[in-house]
């Protein structure tokens, strides 16, 4: 679907080439989400996560070899969205959206709203910013694709093993009859039945943005 999203999405490479990166906070540790606007409609990822997405792609150009496609988890929208876009940036447009999981640390009361980001050991929460995709890999949650952190906000993705993968919790109907998916402890899980496509398409050195 492309929403006219190959006219947005143009724009937002312009607009991202020269956007300047926010400033680190003084606390690097926990980190409190900016508060969740209301979803648009069509599940679309709001302009300025777009922006972001693409100014952290020439910003971290040196360390991601395949610039053609990125992922965004948007993660001020609810988790009952299909909040997590994969964007062809060669064509212009969006190509699919998933649910996505956010960390129960982030969400500590189940709320569907990421309410707060960690990059701690322990935390159990996700971490906003840009992430390089490494290598695929079967685990205890079967496929899987590894992440490294490239900001000082989730540069202990690795350690905390924050990965890509599948999981029974995060699923359409589940998210039909209750509103929202599960949480995971800070991984991006997804539908288990999708699982594959996400990582064929999102393979290694490509760039994962979290916005929110």
């Amino acid at each position: 679907m492309t929403l006219d999203r190959r006219g947005l999405l143009g724009a937002a490479l312009v607009a991202g080439a020269g956007l300047i990166a926010p400033a680190p906070l003084a606390n690097p540790v926990l980190r409190a989400a900016s508060p969740p606007p209301p979803s648009g409609p069509g599940n679309a990822a709001q302009p300025l996560a777009l922006r972001r997405a693409l100014a952290a792609l020439e910003r971290h150009s040196g360390r991601i070899a395949e610039r053609d496609r990125i992922g965004l988890a948007d993660f001020a929208q609810h988790s009952g969205e299909m909040r997590f876009m994969l964007v062809d940036v060669a064509a212009g447009r969006i190509e699919k959206s998933y649910f996505v999981s956010h960390g129960r640390g982030s969400d500590p009361r189940n709320s569907g709203f990421v309410q707060r980001f960690s990059n701690r050991h322990g935390s159990h929460a996700s971490s906003r910013g840009s992430f390089l995709t490494g290598d695929a890999y079967v685990g205890k949650h079967g496929r899987s694709r590894r992440l490294h952190g490239l900001e000082e906000d989730n540069d202990n993705a690795f350690a905390r093993a924050i990965v890509v993968h599948g999981a029974d919790y995060v699923d359409s109907d589940m998210a039909r009859r209750h509103g929202r998916v599960g949480r995971s402890l800070g991984c991006f899980a997804f539908e288990r039945s999708q699982i594959g496509e996400i990582l064929e398409r999102l393979g290694p050195g490509r760039l994962l943005f979290v916005a929110d």
